[in-house]
């Protein structure tokens, strides 16, 4: 955040285009996804989490079309570190008027161990790589710590700065 305005307003994430389909039986279909973003943009929403692009074809084309008909709230696609995720996410978000790309990776021992079988130097740059490379696609990123709460205090903090320093 910048300046003193920033730290006093409240910024309203919503989401539920993406989370919300996890739950078992919570699928929805596009045009009930297009009424939501809608409903959420007239609401003054801030930031609509449409979807995460590269997990199949029916998320890529929802962010795509969520992307067109929105105009007030940024429009935000879920990407994972690698650039192929980053690409699908620019991809699905070049209509959109404000566009957001949130990439994010694991930086806890268990996970950068167990899931992505990767050192906390390579988990770090990743961190600037994905950042950098989201951010010569988009002026808006967001980058997220998965597992922070059982990440080292010293290590979430290295990333996080990297994060910011390459444009989140």
């Amino acid at each position: 955040m910048t300046g003193t305005q920033d730290a006093k307003q409240i910024k309203i994430f919503d989401t539920t285009l993406r989370d919300g389909e996890q739950s078992p039986g919570a699928s929805m279909t596009l045009e009930e996804k297009l009424r939501i973003a809608e409903m959420l943009e007239d609401m003054g929403v801030d930031v609509i989490e449409a979807g995460f692009p590269i997990a199949s074809n029916g998320d890529f084309e929802s962010v795509r079309e969520v992307a067109k008909i929105i105009d007030k709230s940024i429009i935000c696609g879920l990407a994972r570190s690698g650039l192929k995720d980053i690409d699908r996410a620019w991809e699905a978000l070049t209509h959109a008027k404000r566009p957001r790309i949130h990439t994010f990776i694991s930086t806890s021992p268990v996970h950068m161990k167990h899931k992505l079988q990767m050192s906390p130097e390579e988990v770090l740059e990743a961190v600037v790589e994905s950042v950098t490379h989201a951010r010569n696609l988009c002026g808006d990123v967001e980058w997220s710590a998965e597992d922070a709460t059982r990440t080292e205090w010293d290590f979430l903090c290295k990333c996080v700065d990297a994060a910011i320093r390459c444009g989140a």
